[in-house]
């Protein structure tokens, strides 16, 4: 199944998402699920700076321009399928870009043909602060505890009753 976590607040969604992003090689694909307002545009900031692209890039989504590039250590092709159909999906020309980097797609579930993805996360709304995050795919034997930014700048783990201390 994978592993479960629960985020109590954005900084913390994106501190998961850094951790996994520094795990991440091109060639990865990333497949995001859940609702509207759950917290997957949140994950993918922090999986680009997880993949070393620079603090000051804005990371939005990309509902409508469909498909974002970052520049980081490999790029970070952030696809958003949110409006369209899954027929209009195949136009795009996603796995084509997909050997270049790093693709992660919100609303994956608007895939019908996809190559194999090295991770899956689910996103479920809890509270206005809160959201559980299931994590699928491969896990290496060693851990990665997420990281966030304190109040001096420096790296401090997440409070520890948030779930995501390890990935």
């Amino acid at each position: 199944m994978g592993k479960v976590y629960r985020t109590k607040s954005a900084e913390e969604t994106e501190a998961l998402g850094e951790a996994l992003g520094r795990r991440l090689v091109s060639g990865d694909l990333v497949l995001l699920y859940g609702d509207l307002g759950t917290g997957k545009t949140t994950f993918v900031k922090g999986l680009a700076r997880g993949l070393g692209v620079p603090e000051e890039t804005y990371v939005v989504s990309p509902s409508f321009a469909l498909i974002n590039e970052y520049e980081g250590r490999v790029p970070l092709y952030h696809v958003d399928l949110y409006r369209l159909l899954p027929e209009e999906v195949e136009d795009l020309g996603l796995w084509d870009l997909l050997s270049r980097g790093v693709m992660v797609v919100e609303w994956a579930e608007r895939l019908e043909d996809a190559p194999p993805p090295r991770f899956r996360v689910h996103f479920v709304y809890l509270s206005a602060d809160e959201r559980e995050i299931s994590l699928e795919g491969e896990m290496d034997d060693d851990k990665i505890r997420p990281l966030r930014k304190g109040p001096d700048r420096d790296e401090v783990p997440p409070s520890p009753e948030s779930g995501a201390e390890d990935l």
